[in-house]
């Protein structure tokens, strides 16, 4: 039967996969949310407008 906490000790992350992580972090993307909000913000101040 697998241990895990005995595995999990043994567990190192990636440092690949951390500087990836930290890149994708530093980079300022737009994603659907905030497009989506962007949208909502436009939408509600055209209509407070009229």
């Amino acid at each position: 039967m697998i241990d895990f906490e005995e595995e999990l000790k043994k567990f190192h992350p990636s440092p690949e996969v951390e500087d990836a992580e930290s890149a994708i972090r530093a980079l300022d993307v737009t994603d659907m949310v905030d497009l989506i909000v962007q949208l909502e913000e436009k939408n509600r101040t055209a209509t407070t407008r009229v």
